[in-house]
């Protein structure tokens, strides 16, 4: 298979390319590129001058409190965008894997993958390049078969139904001032979390704001009259939508449900607008007690149990890793 890779870290020279995914489309290229703290890498493969896949990642700085540090991390979402039947596409992710964990690994610490396709896809391809697996929950709701309400769990309708008689509303952020008062919330919720990765505030901005003709994302507020106590952050791409981030003033208004009606308020925004999935960003480990994870279930939503893989740049550990994750 004569196949040609090109990687490209500039947004300037990126050429027009075909795809309709977000995760892996030149817009957010060029998202990344404006974020402070992270590094889009695009790998583009041809065949003739003509594009048959592509494969974006996203390498972002990452401070650590203990030990002191600042180390580099390369993500990758999905498992890439294919443009020729004729080809298998298992061959074609084996090229651009082997490509970007030889571009990366030289200054990266650690290089991930998750939410693929399938729990299977790569999986030969990962092993041979040194690549180990953890198990990893998904949790998602289906929203092409029934209505969202006729899947909550009756506690979660309660909760939605006496937060509404008690006025709350939600809507979607139509203007600086509400999206700053939502980031504000969320940005104080998140700062407890020590092992729980917050991005930039800039990405949100440019991830609602830079394409507006496209719907790329959403922010959904909670209001109790004119204050925001809450939102949701959304994505989406092709047929589903995707929780990235929610948070509410809970303790605040524990009879108003902020949290509960953010995630609500997303879900019945992809309901009405034809998306067939709505999933939730991180559902956790399979053997981690885990208080989200039942929150977000009691939705409706499905548990799949999935992989994420991984590479460390230390040989020994990830030789070591490889041994325990077999």
């Amino acid at each position: 298979m004569s196949i040609r890779l090109t990687t490209y870290q500039k947004g300037s020279v990126v050429p027009p390319l075909p795809g309709s995914t977000l995760t892996h489309s030149t817009e957010l290229f060029h998202i990344y590129e404006q974020t402070p703290g992270y590094a889009p890498i695009l790998i583009v493969a041809t065949k003739e001058e003509r594009p048959v896949a592509k494969l974006l990642a996203v390498i972002r700085r990452s401070v650590r409190l203990f030990p002191p540090s600042i180390i580099k991390r390369c993500e990758v979402f999905g498992d890439g965008e294919y443009f020729d039947e004729s080809l298998k596409k298992e061959d074609l992710f084996g090229l651009m894997l082997e490509h970007l964990t030889k571009t990366v690994l030289k200054d990266c610490f650690l290089i991930e993958f998750r939410n693929l396709s399938t729990s299977l896809f790569g999986y030969g391809h990962f092993r041979r390049n040194g690549y180990f697996p953890i198990n990893w929950l998904r949790v998602y709701n289906s929203l092409h078969s029934l209505p969202p309400e006729e899947r909550l769990e009756p506690s979660r309708k309660r909760q939605i139904n006496r937060a509404i008689k008690n006025g709350v509303t939600t809507q979607v952020a139509g203007n600086e001032e509400e999206i700053n008062a939502f980031l504000r919330i969320l940005k104080r919720n998140y700062s407890s979390k020590l092992r729980k990765h917050f991005p930039d505030l800039q990405l949100f901005r440019l991830l609602m704001q830079k394409y507006p003709e496209k719907e790329t994302a959403r922010i959904f507020l909670v209001k109790y009259g004119q204050k925001v106590i809450g939102g949701a952050f959304c994505l989406f791409s092709g047929e589903n939508a995707y929780l990235g981030f929610s948070g509410g003033m809970n303790k605040t208004y524990p009879l108003l449900s902020p949290n509960t009606m953010a995630v609500w308020a997303a879900i019945t925004y992809a309901f009405e607008r034809k998306y067939q999935h709505f999933e939730f960003a991180d559902a956790g480990l399979p053997f981690q007690k885990m208080g989200y994870r039942n929150f977000i279930l009691s939705f409706g939503g499905k548990q799949v149990s999935t992989r994420r893989w991984f590479r460390f740049r230390w040989n020994w550990l990830n030789s070591l890793l490889i041994k325990l994750y077999r």
